[in-house]
């Protein structure tokens, strides 16, 4: 299983989509074999899960991720544990005894932008949408 973090200072980032790097986990599905940082190039849902996808990741561990990507990472064949904080190392630890239970699309960042035409919501950070191009 290969696992990544929204990661910031050891701790899970709070935000899929603004997150500026990721804590790429190799595991045996009961151990942490090695892990490394993966700078999140480019920005969006969709350019964050295609680098993900590129690195072999299988599983998302993050606080938090709007609609859209929660929705790439499924499309991208990826199991999201969202709603988690605290310590990144602590998280995949968990997720290795089985103490996480995947986010079955219920888990946002918090923030709401509002309404759009469409009738959906986003997440939004600093009175931006956040939607990142999906409209």
């Amino acid at each position: 299983m290969k696992i990544a973090v929204p990661y910031k200072d050891g701790e899970v980032f709070g935000h899929f989509g603004h997150t500026a790097e990721f804590m790429i986990y190799d595991t045996d599905g009961e151990k942490i074999l090695s892990k490394a940082v993966l700078p999140a190039t480019g920005s969006g849902h969709a350019a964050l899960t295609g680098l993900l996808a590129g690195a072999g990741v299988d599983t998302v561990i993050c606080g938090g991720a709007g609609a859209g990507a929660r929705q790439a990472m499924a499309a991208a064949g990826m199991t999201v544990y969202g709603g988690v904080s605290g310590s990144a190392d602590a998280a995949v630890e968990n997720l290795l005894a089985g103490r996480l239970a995947p986010d079955l699309g219920i888990v946002s960042c918090g923030h709401d932008c509002g309404g759009h035409e469409d009738g959906h919501h986003c997440g939004g950070h600093d009175g931006g949408c956040g939607c990142h191009g999906e409209h």
